[in-house]
């Protein structure tokens, strides 16, 4: 049963962020998601546990609400952390594991090697670049919920997939990742700055959303870098104008493909114009001045 309150809006959610470790608000609608479809085994699993703490989507979860969970971190010194975040704890299982997609290192074969069952309750999945490969070789597991990181500066009309190959960290976009919950038989509920909230299909008619269409359900377009053309060929950008993860500004200047002198609007129906803008190339020649002087001498 959907709570009274639910304005059938497509980004609804957002309005229940909160964070407790996570950072964007992903505790609060986690909390809002389950009130909805209900809690069935209370497992979890986060892939790219980090230390365990802060930034985590299911801290929460395990420690104030008594669920299960499955932990994996693949860098030794974060995963010493997050041992210590759960020392003692008999509910969470940490893994120091890198996860690949095929073989013994795929997640399918890594929680084979755990208790969870089949149909856990939520996958968490942020590993900065190979989320999308990482949840199409799951094969073997079907969480209900999944909270899965994208590439926030790719607009929503773009499907980018990255390269699949560990070395890279680029990230897919968020249409890519919608096309392929669909096939994995998963619908997009929510959508905050950089992770996408995924429901099993048959799950999605539970939370009555009047508008599921991408640009509707993921409104934060602030990270996105436009660039676009003026008629001389000048190149401009707008929105985020800088490298989100290098701290640096873009460079409108570096971006130009043409010279200012060959910037300008070709008419292609006038011969005319054609001389005036060769003319007026030749203006910008910086010995045209000296041309000039000495055809007055002559």
């Amino acid at each position: 049963m959907i709570h009274s309150s639910h304005p059938h809006a497509p980004d609804w959610l957002l309005a229940f962020q909160k964070n407790i470790q996570s950072k964007d608000g992903e505790d609060g609608i986690l909390e809002k998601i389950f009130e909805i479809i209900g809690e069935e085994s209370r497992w979890c699993v986060e892939m790219g546990a980090l230390t365990g703490g802060y930034g985590s989507n299911v801290w929460y979860l395990l420690k104030e609400r008594g669920w299960q969970g499955v932990l994996i971190e693949a860098d030794p010194t974060y995963f010493e952390e997050l041992q210590r975040e759960y020392a003692g704890d008999a509910k969470a299982t940490c893994l120091n594991e890198f996860v690949s997609f095929e073989g013994k290192s795929t997640l399918d074969a890594i929680l084979s090697g755990t208790s969870i069952p089949k149909g856990f309750d939520l996958l968490s999945l942020d590993i900065d670049g190979n989320d999308y490969h990482v949840w199409e070789s799951l094969t073997q597991y079907r969480p209900r919920v999944l909270v899965v990181e994208f590439n926030p500066s790719i607009p929503n009309n773009v499907s980018f997939v990255q390269p699949r190959d560990m070395s890279i960290s680029q990230g897919s976009s968020l249409r890519a990742l919608v096309a392929l919950g669909k096939q994995k038989g998963y619908e997009l509920v929510g959508a905050n700055k950089d992770n996408a909230f995924f429901v099993l299909a048959e799950l999605f008619d539970k939370f009555a959303m009047s508008n599921d269409q991408l640009d509707a359900v993921h409104t934060d377009q602030s990270l996105v870098t436009y660039l676009f053309q003026l008629y001389d060929g000048t190149i401009k950008i707008a929105g985020n104008q800088s490298l989100i993860w290098h701290q640096s500004p873009i460079s409108e200047k570096k971006l130009q493909m043409l010279s200012a002198r060959k910037r300008f609007f070709p008419n292609r129906t006038s011969s005319r114009s054609w001389v005036r803008k060769l003319k007026f190339l030749a203006r910008k020649n910086p010995l045209y001045p000296f041309v000039q002087r000495i055809r007055k001498l002559v």
